[in-house]
This record gives structure tokens, C-alpha cells and sequence, in this order.
């Protein structure tokens, strides 16, 4: 008889030199011959192997070559079903054990497509052959439950090109602690950053930063996290503005990188202008701030771009695209219109964040007389609702739920069915105009089922019990007051990592809108502290914007020193990043002196204050660039990676052609203006980058201006022509450059 490893261990030996923790010794685990659990021991083995992966046995759609099994276990009363009692029994040969297909498939005596997945001489083909042995029994009324996972050390510090040894560890209903640390599944979040083993054992890279290693094992998770210090002297920090600067420079002095100088004045009106507002500064905004001596400058131009229509407008674009405001038909116009108002009054006015979407959730009406409704019409069913709520408002991605198990969380199909269930009670009537309809609550006991158990199930947020929901009472607003309450772990938390992401180009929590365990922050601290900011501010938005512009990590040079430049998560230097594609359009305007016309708007709209995706159909600057068509809540949507096709539509598309050739534009202005030569080209570089040009940059312009005007035959031109043409190309070359196209 197999023996296999004793349930009860000791806990394994541990050095501590510095603030590493090092596994130097694994207890000896004892031997026992009890009965094997398909549950707790068979499962286990399995999934290690991958034969319930989403690419083997549990693909979507029937596994593979009709063997079926859930995804990574969760379902294991079907899975057992499928392995002893299907295919006519002859996946498992209890008279002869080792002839089994299971066997012989798993260690490669027979063709298997996943080719050989555990070694003959294994113990765990030992421990599948020896519970076949026993008439492979499913589990044991006494078998106690897998209570939690633990993996050691939790957290550590880990130097470059360093070793980690984890160990992992199970505890049970009974008491008892396995070591489970050969059977576990182990990913980091950050193979770039660390690599980790089969076994456990991570590999750190030569990155500084903070990685995570999720440690998986039947249904339940856990991570480790190191930090990666860099070691470098870390003296001459800037000043903390706030608690911001207090969190990331107190990071960046434990990993030891060096944070990049603060900007100069001319860097933060371009950046914080393109942030805020969506759109350069204007010439006066820039005289104007150049020219004061206030100390406080900086905080008064985010104060009066904050209560700019501008801002409203930038921010309404960002809204409206996750929310879905999408032109489907000619009749959704009027939808479209309200609601894109809705958003962009109530962000201009400043309405709380909570009452904000607490208005969304809970909308009755028609569009007309409550614009709100109109997210409705583009999300009908309870659960497309339930999941662009989780996804977008708390940050948890809720489709894997509805199937089986969140593979990287503890969300159920009850969990997901409990939350529709909110939504049940949405109804909906056609009204006189044509695609509206009249939202209303339906009177009800709202529920939902499981589609997999047939169970009806009340409304619960992720397991948080709401309280019994009468008939008359609009479950939606009992959602709406769980998710602003002050514990709410996801729904203020996704809100201000969602905006420091807008703002540094990188989320604390990266996918922004995927907050789980297992997905830990790069800067735990600070993101609570903006987290119980936010909340204490009564969910203000613009006091959010305001905190994150003041700070001096904000602020800071996007210029590397030669400490940095490998940093890409601890906020050490401003990361750029390419204009939007709407702020893209309305710069090319702004400095070619041209207009883009849309249609059924006013002559002067900008391409950040459209209502809605249907543009983009008119626009192929706005489709090239990557403006999103608002199909989904995810901030990936919109491409921000550039492309051939960019490139090519900057050189030498018939729409910038015709921008820079404007009648009235900045280049006919330019050549037809009697200032010196040296005045034109600085006004040109203030109007692009907000700086003088340097002296060569100067010089090359003046040369180009200089040059006798020929055609391309070498014979002369019309000066008044040539100097048109000139003008056009010193704006055609700033608007190519990476200084115009990023914002940094």
C-alpha cells in the first residue's frame, strides 16, 4: 500500500538574516494509510497537472475528446462523476490499477494530447493508482474541510537576482495543517519582476519594485509579497506636499530608488491642463501663469481648471464611454444626448460620487424626464447589470461567476446570481417614442436563480447579507446603500485607484478594475489612505483630482535620473503617456489653427466634449487613434498603443494636410505677420510645448525659414507661398514629435 504524507506537520524551520526570511529546512512529513479522498487528496493532483485548466479537460465546451472537468476543481461531486462513472467506466480499472487510462494517459504509457503530465515513478501517480486501489471512494463523512491556505513567509524583502523558497501550508475544519507546498499552484502577478517554480521557488529578477506570488489550492488563495529594493542612496527626496508624497516617498526610500526632480513651470501647465481640462493651456492661462510670482500658483490653476466647463467635458468623455452611451440606431440621439448632459452637469456641479451613481442604479422614468434611465437601454439584462456595476464601480470582474468559481477569487455562482437579484425587479414599458422605453420598479420580492442548482436566491453583495427587501422597495437602492457605506471594501477603493491611474499612468492595483487578494497594490498604504480620503471627503471628485495634482509625486519630472529609469510601479518619475485620441484631435486644432466640424453639434465642439461613440464613425483620426465605441466598461477599450497606420495619418493624411493649409490658420497668421522671424518661432514653441526653443532648435528653424524658395526644379517660388508652405512645415515637425504626441 502507497503511503502518503501524514495530515498533521510541524511548521518548518526559518533564518532571518536582515529582512529576509529565508525556508532553510522542510519538516519530514509522516506516513499513514488511511482511506484517500477524492476530494481532499485525488483533486489536488489533478489540478496540479493541469487536467482542469481551461486549455486541457475543462476547455469550455466539453474538455477535451469527451472527458469533462471543472475548472481547477471547484466542482468536484461532477468531476468524480466524470472520471469513475462515465465513458463506461474505462477511464479507471480497479482490478488492475496501473492499466488504467487515467494512469496511462497522465505518465505518457498511452498518446495523450496533454503529452505525459505526471512521472511514472511520482507519488502522486502513486496516490492516484493507490486510491483506485481502494475502490476509489469519494470522501469520507468524517474528512474534515479545507479551511484557509496560508504560504510562508507572507511578505519579505528580496534582493535583485535573489532567491525565495515559499512553503505552503492548508488548514482543515479539524484542526489539522497539511503541507501542501508540492501540490499548490503558484503565478506572479509580475513575470518581468519575479519567476516562480512549479515548486515554490521564486526567482527575482532585476527590477526593483514590489511583485506578488498567488499561492492557489482548492478553491482558496493567498499571496506573498516581496519588495525588491534597488539599494540606491535615497537623501534628497522633494518636499511632501501631502499625505500622497508621505506614502510614495516613504515607499521609494524602502526599496532605495531616488525620485526624479519636480517639474518645471512650464512641464505641469501642459501636463496638468491635458489631465484635468483635456486640452493645452491656452496662450492668456499660460501668460498669465509664467508671469505670477505666487508660490500657491500651481494649486490656483488646478482650482481654476477644476471649475472649468473643460473639466466636466474631459471627464464626462471618460464616463460616458464605460457606461455604454452608445448610438446604435438614429433614434438613440436623444438618449445619447441627456444622458452625456446628465454626466457632464453633474460633474461640472460637483455631485458626490455616491449620489452619482446611487441616481444610475436606481433611475426610474423615462429619459427624457431623468436622463439616468438611459443606461437601461444599453444594458437590459440583470446580468450584463450586475456585472458592469462590479467591473466598474468595485472593481471585480464578476464574469468567470456565472459559470463556475472565480478561478483567482472566493466569488461563487451564488455570489453572482445573489447580486443580479438586485436588478430583478427592473421593468421596463415602450413609450410613444420610438427605442425609449419607461423604466419603472416592479412590485415583487426580488430573487434570482442559480441556473446550476435551480436555487432562488435573495439579494446579497458578495456575501454581505442587505436584509430582508420588501415588496415595495427598490432592491436597487438597498445596492446603493451597501456601496457607499464608509466599510465598503471595493466601492471608494476603485474609484481613486481608477483615477491614479488616469493621472500617473499606472494603477496602484493594475488592472484598475480588477481589485482582488490576490491582485495586492504596489502601495497597500497609500491606497487606503486615499481610499479613507475620499470617503471622508463626503466622495468628492474634484477634492480627489485636487489632492492627487498638488502632491510633488505628481508633479515630479518625467525625466529619469540615473537611479530610476527601471522603475514602472513605484512612482519615482512621471510616466508619459500618448495623448488620448479625442485631446490628440483638439491639440492638432489648437495648434494648426484649424476645425474639426461635427454633425448636430454647435460650430466650436471640441472632440473631448462629444456626447457619444457615433462620431467616430465620421472621424478616422478619432477610429485610428483608438477613441473606444463604448461596448464595454473596461478602460481597455480605448487603444493607447501606437500604431503604423498613426504614423502614416500624421505624415501624410489628406485631413492633416488640409489642418496645416487652414485659410486662417497658424501658419497663414505666421507667414503674413511682420514680427522678426525669432518672434514667430518662439510663439510656435510656446504654442506646442510652452517652453522657448533652445538655441539649436532655434537655429534649424531659422535656417528652413532662410532658405531661398524653389520648387522641385530648383526654380523660384512665390515668397508669399513659400513662406506659407514653411510655416506648415515647422508645424507639421512639432506636431510629430513625441514632446507634442505624449503628455510628460
Amino acid at each position: 500500500m502507497v503511503a502518503r504524507a501524514e495530515r498533521t506537520i510541524q511548521h518548518p524551520v526559518f533564518l532571518r538574516v536582515g529582512m529576509i526570511v529565508a525556508v532553510s529546512a522542510f519538516a519530514a512529513p509522516g506516513l499513514c494509510a488511511e482511506s484517500i479522498s477524492f476530494v481532499n487528496d485525488v483533486m489536488p493532483v489533478l489540478t496540479k497537472a493541469g487536467c482542469n485548466s481551461g486549455a486541457c479537460h475543462a476547455k469550455a465546451g466539453g474538455g477535451q475528446n469527451g472527458f469533462q472537468l471543472s475548472l481547477l476543481g471547484f466542482e468536484p461531486q461532477q468531476d468524480y462523476e466524470s472520471l469513475v462513472k462515465e465513458g463506461r467506466g474505462r477511464r479507471l480499472f480497479r482490478a488492475a490499477p496501473e492499466r488504467s487510462l487515467l494512469l496511462m494517459k497522465a505518465s505518457g504509457q498511452k498518446p495523450h494530447g496533454g503529452g505525459a503530465r505526471l512521472p511514472r515513478n511520482s507519488k502522486h501517480l502513486a496516490l492516484l493508482r493507490e486510491w483506485i486501489e481502494q475502490g476509489t471512494p469519494y470522501a469520507d463523512v468524517e474528512d474534515p474541510d479545507l479551511v484557509s491556505v496560508e504560504v510562508i513567509p507572507e511578505r519579505g524583502v528580496v534582493e535583485r537576482n535573489g532567491q525565495q523558497q515559499l512553503q505552503a501550508l492548508a488548514k482543515y475544519s479539524d484542526g489539522s495543517i497539511r503541507d501542501i507546498t508540492a501540490l499548490a499552484l503558484f503565478e506572479s502577478n509580475d513575470e518581468a519582476m519575479a519567476h516562480v517554480s512549479a515548486a515554490g521557488m521564486v526567482q527575482i529578477q532585476d527590477i526593483p519594485g514590489k511583485v506578488a506570488v498567488m499561492l492557489r489550492y482548492q478553491g482558496q488563495a493567498t499571496v506573498f509579497t516581496a519588495a525588491v529594493p534597488l539599494g540606491a542612496p535615497v537623501e534628497n527626496l522633494p518636499v511632501a506636499n501631502n499625505f500622497v508624497d508621505d506614502h510614495v516617498f516613504a515607499n521609494l526610500k524602502q526599496i532605495g530608488i531616488p525620485a526624479s526632480v519636480v517639474c518645471d513651470d512650464a512641464t505641469f501647465i501642459r501636463r496638468v491642463s491635458l489631465d484635468i481640462a483635456g486640452r493645452l493651456p491656452t496662450e492668456e492661462e499660460a501668460a498669465a501663469f509664467f508671469a505670477s510670482t505666487d508660490e500657491n500658483k500651481r494649486d490656483q490653476l488646478i482650482d481654476a481648471l477644476l471649475q472649468s466647463p473643460n473639466y466636466a467635458d474631459f471627464f464626462a468623455n471618460k464616463w460616458t464611454s464605460l457606461l455604454k452611451n452608445r448610438r446604435d440606431d438614429a433614434s438613440d440621439i436623444t438618449s445619447n444626448f441627456a444622458f452625456h448632459a446628465w454626466i457632464r452637469d453633474s460633474l461640472l456641479a460637483n455631485v458626490s460620487y455616491d449620489q452619482i451613481v446611487r441616481e444610475l442604479l436606481a433611475a426610474t422614468g423615462t429619459v427624457i424626464g431623468n436622463p439616468p434611465v438611459a443606461w437601461y437601454k444599453r444594458v437590459k439584462e440583470p446580468k450584463q447589470q450586475l456585472e458592469d456595476v462590479a467591473q466598474l464601480f468595485l472593481g471585480v470582474r464578476m464574469q468567470c461567476a456565472q459559470c463556475h468559481h472565480h478561478p483567482f477569487e472566493r466569488w461563487s455562482q451564488d455570489d453572482y446570481y445573489s447580486l443580479s437579484a438586485f436588478f430583478s425587479q427592473v421593468g421596463r414599458k415602450p413609450t410613444d417614442t420610438r427605442g425609449e422605453d419607461l423604466i419603472f420598479h416592479k412590485r415583487g420580492i426580488a430573487a434570482a436563480k442559480n441556473v446550476k442548482t435551480n436555487e432562488s436566491l435573495k439579494p446579497a453583495a458578495f456575501g454581505d447579507d442587505v436584509g430582508q427587501i420588501g415588496a415595495d422597495e427598490d432592491p436597487r437602492l438597498r445596492l446603493a446603500d451597501w456601496m457607499s457605506a464608509e466599510d465598503n471594501p471595493f466601492f471608494a477603493k476603485s474609484l481613486v485607484n481608477r483615477y491614479w491611474k488616469h493621472f500617473f499612468n499606472r494603477g496602484l492595483i493594475e488592472p484598475e478594475d480588477d481589485i482582488r487578494d490576490t491582485n495586492p497594490p504596489t502601495n497597500p498604504e497609500l491606497l487606503t489612505a486615499l481610499e479613507q480620503h475620499f470617503i471622508g471627503s463626503g466622495f468628492d471628485l474634484k477634492d480627489l483630482v485636487r489632492t492627487i495634482t498638488r502632491s510633488n509625486a505628481y508633479q515630479l519630472s518625467a525625466t529619469p535620473n540615473k537611479h530610476n529609469l527601471v522603475d514602472r510601479q513605484n512612482y519615482s518619475r512621471y510616466y508619459p503617456r500618448r495623448l488620448q485620441a479625442e485631446v490628440l484631435l483638439d491639440a492638432i486644432d489648437y495648434l494648426t489653427g484649424a476645425t474639426t466640424r461635427f454633425a448636430n453639434l454647435p460650430a466650436g465642439t471640441s472632440a473631448v466634449g462629444l456626447p457619444d461613440n457615433s462620431y467616430n464613425k465620421a472621424s478616422l483620426f478619432l477610429q485610428v487613434f483608438g477613441r473606444p465605441n463604448s461596448q464595454s466598461v473596461c478602460e481597455c477599450e480605448r487603444v493607447q498603443s501606437s500604431s503604423l497606420a498613426q504614423s502614416l495619418h500624421l505624415i501624410n493624411s489628406s485631413e492633416i494636410k488640409s489642418k496645416l493649409a487652414t485659410a486662417d490658420g497658424r501658419a497663414a497668421r505666421l507667414a503674413s505677420s511682420d514680427v522678426p522671424a525669432e518672434e514667430k518661432i518662439e510663439a510656435l514653441y510656446m504654442a506646442a510645448f510652452f517652453r522657448k526653443p533652445q538655441h539649436s532648435e532655434l537655429k534649424t528653424a531659422l535656417d528652413y525659414l532662410n532658405e531661398p524658395p524653389t520648387d522641385a526644379e530648383g526654380k523660384p517660388v512665390d515668397a508669399k507661398k513659400a513662406a506659407r508652405e514653411n510655416f506648415q512645415d515647422l508645424i507639421w515637425a512639432l506636431m510629430n514629435s513625441k514632446e507634442f504626441l505624449f503628455s510628460h
